[in-house]
Parts: C-alpha cells; structure tokens; sequence
C-alpha cells in the first residue's frame, strides 16, 4: 500500500501569475499556461496579471501584486503558483520565500508535460536531458527550495529519481544521457540514410501543439496515433508511409508540437528528433484555423523552424478545424507556397490534399522515356514503388517505360 501511495499524483491547486509588457495579450498567454496546468494534473484556481515596463529582476512581480497573491492563495487554498515566464534562480528562491507557497515557472510545467507523455526511450532520455539543464541552472544558491525543484506538478521528474542535487553528478548523468542519444541519433541517421537511398519522399507535419497533427496523419495514413484535445498529446515522433492516388508512396512523420516561450532545454534536447523536418523533402504546416491566436501561433512554428535552420522548404500550410469555422474566409500566409482549407477530423479536403500532394511530387520529379531489356525488368518494380507509372509496354526488344520518378532513379 505505501509504494501504492507513493506513487499516485498529488492534484495541485495553483495562481496562475503573468507579467504584461507592452500591452501583449496576456489574457491569451494565461488562457494557454492554463491549458498547460490542466494537461499537466493541476487545478487553475485563479490568476493575477501585473502591467510592467519589464519583470522585476528579482522577484518576477512588485511588492504589491505579491501580497496580492499571497492573500488570493489564502483564501483560494491554492496549493502554489505557476509563473507565465521562466524564472531565475533568483526569482524563483526570492517569490517562494515571500508567498510561502510552491512556485513554478512555465518551463518547468511543459517539462512535467513531457515527461508524463514520452514513450520511446529516446523520447524519456530527451526529457529528462532537458529536466537536468533546467535544474543545473537552477543550483546555485536555492537553498531549501531545491526541496521543492524535482517533480514540478505531482510527483513526476528527476525529483522522483532522488537524483543527487550535487552538480558534479548531474553533469556526469548528463554526459551518459548524450552519448546515448548520439548512439539513437547515429541509428535515425542511418535510418533517414536508407530512405532517401530509397528515394521515397518525406513530408514533415509541423505545427503549433493541438493544431491536430496527430489527428491528420491519422486520417491520411490510417496510423493508430494518440489524437487528444490536450497540449502535447503526443511527443515522440512518429513517421507513417501513405500512397496517394496515382500510387505515389509519401513517408509522413508527425514532429512534436510548438509552443510560445517553448524552453531552450527543450529545443536542444528534441534537437535530434526535430532535424527529421530538416531533412524532409517538404513542410506541411497544420493550423488551428479556429483558435483566435492563430496568427500568433503560426509565427512561432516559423520562428522555431528557423531557430532550428529549417528554411528555404516547400511549405504547404493546412489551415485546419474548417468544419469549426464554416462560412468564414480562408485565411492567408504568405510564406506558404500553397495553402488549403482542411478538416482532419471530418474528412473535408483531405481528397484535395492528396491531389496536392501528387502535383509537388510531379514537380520535384523528371519524365523517364526508356526501353529496359527483359533482363532488368526488376528495375521497373523500383519504378512502380517509388514513382509513377504512365504507360507500360511489351515489346520483342524490352519493356518500354514511361513515368514520373525521383531524379535519383532517371540516373540509375
């Protein structure tokens, strides 16, 4: 019964805290940090908002939006708070010793996501990589608050490991952890090696977290993945092979989701499992055309993409939910180059979507016109799987061909 104990998950009830500069739309922020805590496991009791010219460097809100809080938690029952922006170490020992009260950061909340979602075992080391960075920055000087840094909301993290908060033995943990994701990232590379050998094309799904990415590989490829109106539903990436309507054979591999303010441990940690879209053939962009943010959000999937390096790809952007927004005008995004109203769930416009798809395969592929002796008629199978076939003739002299391939088959 104990271990039973230990292991169930504490429901935190939690204040949201933001801090509005320039007039941004902290309403929305909060709105998503929200979402964030209930995939998470917390229950969001309340939230206070502060307009600053800049975060107070060292205790995130003033004076007087602390005792604020603080009285709000007393009569709320809140268990803590979760700040909208990543704390310092100063920040987060200065704001705990005032309140009293457990404080989190949104960094530390998406990491708790992460680690309630990873599958594969490079999904956990990828985690727990990025759960270490954040807590060796976090070393110096906290004091007993150190107690209070492992789980994040409940019990899950390096907390629950009783990892030594000894800098030394987190540095050696973390250089374990790289060489073994150089040794699953040497795998994946020889993985992406054989593909493109193969010469079958690859599409990225990129997009904003909840866009419905899982939902449209899904739908196009009749894959069983996890597909949830949650935050990060899914995390660790998955790639699935679809044929289009001419026989065209299109390996699709769903990425993990974007967020604003997405941690840097996390971008250097998911580095490996993200470059699947560097070495893409093209991008699919999904948007949650029915999310009022949905601007916002499409500017921070392009600045990821280009934090990443990924730029100067085919970009399809899907704007996707159209059966939430009928009769509303398609939206615009002029760094696509092309764009298509879709409904992953309901089926509407994946038929489009397929035809697309074909025609910028035609696009990235030569015409082949040639007569294959009856001895390399093995040859015209690897036509059939990895192009088009138009016509197909016998004759006393060969098999004569003609189809749409990959240049790297027209030079074989």
């Amino acid at each position: 019964m104990a271990d039973l104990y230990k292991n169930q998950e504490t429901e935190e009830k939690v204040i949201l805290i933001g801090v509005s500069i320039q007039e941004e739309d902290m309403e929305a922020s909060l709105d998503e940090l929200a979402e964030l805590a209930d995939t998470a496991g917390a229950i969001v009791l309340g939230r206070v908002i502060q307009n600053r010219e800049a975060i107070h460097p060292g205790t995130y809100i003033g004076k007087g939006k602390i005792e604020e809080v603080r009285l709000l938690a007393e009569e709320l029952g809140a268990d803590g708070v979760i700040c909208d922006d990543e704390l310092s170490p100063a920040q987060l020992r200065n704001l705990e010793k005032e309140l009293d009260l457990k404080v989190m950061d949104r960094t530390l909340v998406i990491l708790d996501i992460f680690a309630k979602h990873a599958v594969t075992s490079e999904g956990k080391l990828q985690v727990e990589m990025a759960q270490l960075g954040y807590r060796l920055a976090r070393l110096s000087g906290l004091g007993k608050s150190l107690s209070r840094l492992g789980g994040g909301i409940g019990t899950r993290g390096p907390g629950e490991k009783k990892l030594e908060t000894d800098r030394r033995l987190i540095k050696s943990r973390m250089a374990r952890l790289r060489r073994e994701l150089t040794e699953m990232q040497t795998h994946r590379d020889t993985a992406r090696k054989q593909r493109m050998e193969r010469a079958l094309p690859t599409a990225a799904i990129v997009g904003y977290t909840n866009a419905g990415k899982s939902t449209l590989l899904n739908a196009l490829t009749g894959a069983d993945i996890l597909a949830e109106n949650k935050l990060f539903a899914t995390l660790d990436p998955t790639t699935r092979r679809m044929t289009l309507p001419g026989g065209q054979e299109l390996l699709l591999t769903d990425t993990v989701g974007f967020i604003r303010k997405l941690p840097h441990h996390l971008v250097e940690a998911f580095k490996s499992t993200l470059e699947e879209a560097r070495y893409a053939d093209f991008i699919i962009h999904v948007v949650d055309s029915s999310n009022l943010q949905m601007e916002t959000q499409m500017e921070t999937v392009y600045e990821t993409l280009e934090e990443l390096g990924i730029t100067g790809k085919t970009v399809i952007t899907l704007f996707n939910k159209r059966d939430l927004t009928p009769g509303v005008e398609l939206p615009k995004d002029l760094r696509a180059s092309r764009t298509l109203g879709i409904s992953a769930a309901s089926g509407e416009g994946l038929e489009e979507l397929r035809a697309l798809l074909e025609d910028i395969l035609k696009e990235s592929r030569v015409l082949l016109e040639r007569v294959y002796p009856y001895a390399q008629a093995g040859d015209i199978s690897r036509i059939r799987k990895y192009g088009q076939i138009l016509e197909e003739e016998y004759r006393e002299d060969g098999i004569r061909v003609r189809a749409w391939v990959p240049k790297g088959i027209s030079q074989a």
